[in-house]
């Protein structure tokens, strides 16, 4: 709204020259206009909203907004206080005695106490269906109690050196309100914790969830550990990428956590936005299906038998010209790949010896192959000797992810110069996992997070995480199951010295890495884009030499940002639902008791999900 200065000048005299009288009316200030981030969801979508069973990027990031941990975690990676104020090691290295604070409650006025702690932890350790998601991180946890409602006591049966790791937000257990959960054990597997608001307590509130759409929350104003800069938060999905930016572009989205490279370079020019990167907290591969079987041994799944062999998945590793796809695919924003766990956590950091290093090297490959017998056919593809079955695999990709459409390119026609033949299936991310779940692949393309400590990440390869022969239990992240790779997990467990951990670490990824189940292409860097008319705040820590920063987190980035000063997008209805709020920018000017408002709306348009970063 345009106010001209005879106006203005008008009405400063005359709020000079006409004094209050008791009989007057005073025009009270304005209550304060409410304020939205709007984010894009994480690419991987939600899963699930039981936070037993999920492991989808999008669930873990809502999980740990809106469910409190034992833990929090700074900018470094060390744990802080969250619902435990301090926790101490007893004598015999077994027992940890955490102090839980007095006086909070749960989002439906509960309180808070030990004993949801206590409740949420041992049924994760106990109940298979419970331990889906998160039962390797306390695989080694004997007992959990709640002697008093301020006191939580974990006992582990050998000495473990993470046990602050193990409920902290995202990547670690979440803790729930037993009053909520405890009628729904029965049935864990089935529900959906869709009725909202949802009760738990965190930064902010679940308040609506639509699948594909958008999740909404509310902020605590009330969290311990600082209110929220917004009053709102709205994570929205994008089918497809570009439209994210065009939103970000247009004010409709106030922050993208990962462009890609070619909308980074595109984006960081542009004086109205701030783009980032950040160290690489994930990898990009593929999986190969090494004879999908359950815990007890039954072979389950379509998987080609051929890739059970050590010297086919060697073979395909040595065609495979990992420094092409980083030049290629993300532009050299990120890093090799070679082991498990990724750069953002320098502490297990792994690389193979130039003597086991796979260096892209095809006729090595075709060497193996000839050796082995696979013999080319007619139409160049070789045969399994075995089976007799031509070595055609088929390729799971990520059917709206562009890196995985340009990887899967140069596979093909790698692969085919050693005598594979690949045939690619785009797949929905639901749709892929089911597959995954049910052994029915033979190659897809695969990528993970984690957060500082590698327990999880590295539990996912154990044997444990197979699926029992009922289906249930299942969090496998390639069928992976090695007796030898499974004791270095128990000991990397129990190892308290992190010096001595890190190297049963390394050892553990360069296990996983001859095995050439899962190969490692590269470390994108995370590439961060923020509008500085709308938001600050919500990119934390400081970059490195490289120019890099840390690995941002959603509790931490949606916790910290706020309306830039003098400014605040407010919310409104257009059209219902989180899809169609209303964002605009309010301003008002002292003038005695004159307000001047001026007030505008932009619909945001809704989309579906984008391809995920983790399965």
């Amino acid at each position: 709204m345009w106010i001209g200065k005879a106006l203005l000048a008008a009405a400063l005299l005359t709020s000079a020259a006409v004094p209050a009288t008791p009989a007057q009316t005073t025009l009270q200030e304005p209550a304060r206009q409410e304020t939205t981030l709007r984010v894009k969801m994480s690419g991987s979508g939600v899963d699930t909203l039981n936070p037993f069973l999920a492991f989808f990027n999008g669930a873990l990031d809502i999980f740990g907004t809106i469910y409190p941990s034992l833990n929090s975690l700074d900018e470094n990676g060390k744990p802080g206080p969250y619902l435990a104020t301090e926790w101490t090691q007893g004598p015999d290295q077994l027992t940890w005695t955490f102090k839980i604070r007095e006086g909070l409650t749960w989002s439906d006025g509960r309180p808070i106490t030990a004993e949801d702690a206590a409740w949420t932890l041992d049924l994760v350790r106990t109940d298979a269906v419970a331990g889906t998601a998160n039962g390797s991180l306390v695989s080694n946890v004997e007992q959990v109690t709640a002697p008093d409602p301020t006191t939580l006591v974990i006992k582990t049966k050998k000495p473990q050196a993470n046990v602050m790791y193990v409920s902290i937000p995202i990547s670690g257990i979440p803790i729930v309100p037993k009053h909520v959960w405890e009628p729904h054990v029965k049935g864990l597997k089935d529900y959906k914790n869709d009725t909202f608001p949802v009760v738990g307590y965190g930064p902010w509130t679940l308040t609506d969830y639509k699948p594909e759409q958008y999740a909404k929350f509310d902020a605590n104003k009330d969290f311990v550990l600082g209110a929220p800069g917004f009053d709102r938060l709205i994570q929205q999905s994008f089918k497809e990428s570009d439209a994210a930016v065009a939103a970000l572009r247009s004010g409709q989205l106030d922050y993208i956590n990962g462009v890609n490279p070619t909308q980074f370079t595109a984006l960081k020019g542009d004086a109205s936005l701030r783009a980032v990167q950040e160290v690489g907290n994930g990898w990009t591969g593929i999986e190969l299906n090494p004879g999908a079987k359950t815990r007890s041994g039954k072979p389950i799944g379509t998987g080609h038998p051929a890739l059970r062999e050590q010297v086919v998945r060697d073979a395909i590793a040595l065609a495979i010209d990992k420094p092409t796809l980083v030049t290629k695919v993300i532009n050299g924003l990120g890093q090799l790949g070679h082991g498990y766990l990724p750069p953002a956590w320098p502490q297990w950091s792994w690389k193979p010896t130039p003597e086991e290093e796979h260096v892209f090297d095809p006729a090595k490959a075709n060497q193996l192959l000839d050796a082995a017998g696979y013999a080319k056919g007619a139409d160049g593809v070789r045969v399994d000797p075995k089976s007799g079955k031509p070595l055609a695999f088929r390729l799971g990709t990520h059917s709206d992810d562009s890196a995985d459409a340009a990887i899967s390119t140069y596979l093909v026609g790698w692969l085919q110069a050693i005598g594979i033949k690949l045939t690619i299936q785009p797949l929905s991310m639901s749709a892929l996992n089911s597959d995954l779940a049910k052994g029915d692949w033979d190659i897809l393309m695969d990528g993970w997070t984690t957060g500082p400590d590698p327990t999880y990440l590295l539990g996912i390869q154990t044997c444990a995480t197979l699926p029992k022969d009922d289906g249930t239990g299942g969090n496998t992240e390639a069928y992976y199951c090695d007796k030898d790779y499974d004791a270095l997990f128990e000991r990397q467990l129990t190892t308290a010295d992190p010096a001595e951990r890190a190297k049963i670490v390394a050892e553990m990824q360069r296990t996983l890495y001859l095995a050439n189940v899962d190969q490692i292409f590269y470390y994108a860097n995370t590439l961060d884009v923020a509008r500085t008319d709308t938001v600050s705040g919500i990119i934390t820590g400081a970059p490195n030499a490289e120019g890099l920063h840390p690995a941002q987190t959603a509790f931490w980035s949606y916790l910290k940002a706020a309306p830039p000063a003098a400014k605040a997008k407010t919310t409104g209805s257009a059209g219902g639902g989180a899809g169609g709020e209303a964002g605009g920018s309010g301003v008002w000017l002292g003038l005695g008791a004159l307000l001047i408002v001026a007030v505008g709306g932009v619909l945001v348009v809704r989309r579906r999900k984008t391809a995920g970063d983790r399965e």
